[in-house]
């Protein structure tokens, strides 16, 4: 059998497209292939994996690679569902090259074998954003106007937002069409910026795609049961339930999703006020989980959203149904945190009137989040003035008064506010080149830097990224690429080396899922069964994990990691370990010799720390080739 992947490029400038077959001689699947492309054409890439279309449960993500705008690195972001649709096209990869002369959106469809329809076509774009339901959402209405009656399919629709146009942290949205009806579940490819990186280096603000293509995509129930019969002594669909559990709905804990777990278990690890908890006792910090987040921010999400099973997929039959949703608002973790407990919020109608403005205007959530409440306490702290950010009012934080609904509101409206000065430019905010580098250019005569209360991990001279939301020390590794879980983020306590060389292995434990396009939410068979899956069908194992591993290895050749610039980024990591030894009392010598280094000078200790997780990093990470 003769494998390859199958690349449509085009070129937005001129509408020239053509494509082009990559063998399996070198590249297996959208992520090494699309760094390859990056690296060649400094191309926007989307593309799935061999198993999309297949039986196999979360194969059908869609993967895109590019030069990161924010990140200012190779880059590496996903979306849902997304990936079922594009294997209509009978394509594996689509590549952007070259700019659109005006903002457009790109049209592909494909009838029954005949070639593929390509359309570049020009849009009002500002007016349409302005319009309707707003930003992502009013550009999808006009797209699917546009096109959609040209479908025979659903057709699924990629677009972007006013963030992308002004900002370097902007995503791409996506929600699946289902007869003929858009749905309100949100998919995103939101770290990374590549909806910045769309709009700004190819001047296409939306893609639509579909068809009705066939593929001999591997639906072998029985093959399939009995591959996991022998690994796990469980069938697929079995095996599938109980690593999803999590996602779904977790009995031992009566809740679900990564919000409801997440929250359920938190305890005195809970972030808030732009991560000013850490500096709290445990104490202080479990009543805020108790009285903020238990019986109230969780309990509203139990109650509406898991008692009221309000759940869907991202597009693709699944039955993790991790879309947890309140009608149109859809309940992640990470989003719901930077834009909830982060930025003071603790009230699901507060949380959900930030979450949907960030979204209608089409930003990475979490980088969004993490600015927003930066820029909250540097308000409250009169380190910027109103004036300055264009807003009418400072954030209420006061813990001890803290009125749960009212302050909640008020600390979101103030969000909004925020946004909208950011798109617009008010005061001193211009973000184009991203918020490292503004804080730089505007920490002149002020008594400190304003990035000193930036929790963010800093690459190359200007690039940045606000971590994933968990209080671990591997959040703030000097990865490769970090937003994404290319690192561990377990809360236990481990050697920085050690810890540096367990990143390492998890970059390339998710690097197998991201190159065959697998959810990381079926990481708990994915990983260790599809290698073999590989072996079975193409007879590729050995070639193919022997790709992930110079993956791994080119990323890392490109790594240009920062030390900590932040003082509140060494004051995360110092907490943590105290907390560690204080609270969860964990006995190894090791970390009580750690927490007297940053003790002694939390500089040096920081440092001492940073460079041997980097070590482990390299250590792992060798050239192999």
């Amino acid at each position: 059998m003769e494998l390859h992947q199958r690349v449509l490029f085009v070129d937005p400038s001129t509408g020239f497209y053509k494509t082009r077959k990559y063998g399996f001689d070198r590249y297996f699947g959208p992520a090494d292939l699309g760094i390859h492309l990056v690296e060649k054409y400094r191309s926007l890439n989307f593309g799935v994996g061999i198993f999309a279309g297949s039986i196999f449960p979360g194969s059908n993500r869609m993967v895109m690679t590019a030069y990161s705008p924010c990140w200012q690195g190779y880059y590496i972001s996903s979306m849902g569902g997304a990936g079922l649709v594009f294997n209509n096209l009978g394509i594996n990869m689509l590549s952007l090259v070259g700019k659109a002369p005006a903002p457009s959106v790109i049209y592909l469809n494909r009838n029954h074998g005949e070639e593929i329809e390509v359309e570049v076509v020009p849009i009002h774009l500002e007016s349409v954003w302005e319009s309707g339901r707003k930003g992502v959402y009013s550009l999808t209405d006009q797209v699917y106007q546009m096109f959609g009656s040209r479908y025979e399919n659903d057709p699924r629709i990629l677009v972007t937002g006013p963030a992308s146009l002004h900002t370097d942290i902007g995503g791409i949205m996506s929600v699946p069409i289902i007869k003929r009806k858009i749905s309100s579940v949100d998919t995103w490819a939101g770290r990374g910026g590549l909806g910045s990186a769309m709009v700004q280096n190819h001047g296409i603000v939306a893609v639509i795609f579909g068809g009705t293509f066939i593929d001999e995509d591997f639906r072998d129930k029985k093959v399939a049961d009995e591959w996991f019969q022998n690994k796990y002594n469980l069938r697929l669909m079995h095996k599938d339930l109980e690593t999803t559990s999590k996602y779904r709905y977790d009995e031992k804990i009566g809740t679900g999703g990564t919000f409801g777990v997440n929250y359920a278990t938190m305890g005195g690890r809970i972030m808030a006020f732009n991560y000013r908890t850490v500096f709290q006792s445990e104490e202080e910090r479990q009543s805020i989980h108790k009285r903020f987040i238990l019986d109230h921010y969780l309990r509203q999400f139990n109650e509406e959203t898991i008692a009221a099973k309000q759940q869907a997929n991202c597009g693709e039959p699944c039955v993790a149904v991790c879309k947890k949703m309140n009608g149109e608002f859809k309940k992640d973790y990470e989003p719901y945190q930077t834009m909830g407990p982060l930025c003071g919020i603790f009230d699901q109608r507060a949380a959900e009137k930030l979450n949907h403005h960030c979204d209608a205007m089409g930003f990475d959530a979490i980088s969004c989040g993490g600015v927003l409440a930066w820029l909250m306490e540097l308000l409250l702290e009169g380190n910027l003035t109103m004036e300055e950010l264009g807003v009418t009012r400072i954030p209420k934080w006061d813990v001890t008064n803290f009125d749960i609904i009212a302050d909640s509101m008020h600390n979101a409206e103030l969000g909004c506010e925020l946004i909208d000065s950011i798109l617009e430019r008010h005061g001193i905010l211009d973000f184009r080149e991203g918020v490292r580098k503004w804080s730089r250019t505007n920490s002149a005569g002020r008594q400190k830097p304003l990035s000193e209360s930036l929790v963010y991990i800093a690459f190359s001279r200007r690039g940045w990224m606000v971590p994933n939301q968990y209080w671990v020390a591997g959040a703030l590794s000097p990865m490769t690429i970090m937003g994404k879980y290319y690192m561990v983020y377990s809360n236990d306590f481990l050697s920085p080396r050690e810890l540096g060389k367990k990143c390492a292995e998890r970059l390339k434990k998710e690097l197998i899922l991201d190159n065959l396009g697998i959810c990381r939410f079926h990481r708990g068979w994915a990983e260790e069964l599809l290698p073999d899956v590989m072996g079975s069908l193409y007879d590729r194992k050995v070639q193919f994990l022997h790709s992930i591993n110079v993956l791994a290895s080119r990323l890392n050749s490109r790594n240009c990691p920062v030390f900590w610039e932040s003082e509140r980024n060494i004051d995360f990591v110092h907490t943590f370990l105290k907390r560690k030894m204080n609270v969860d009392k964990d006995p190894n010598p090791e970390l009580v010799a750690w927490v007297e280094k940053f003790d002694r000078d939390k500089l040096e200790g920081a440092k001492e720390f940073w460079y041997e997780m980097l070590k482990g990093i390299d250590e792992n990470l060798l050239e192999l080739y």
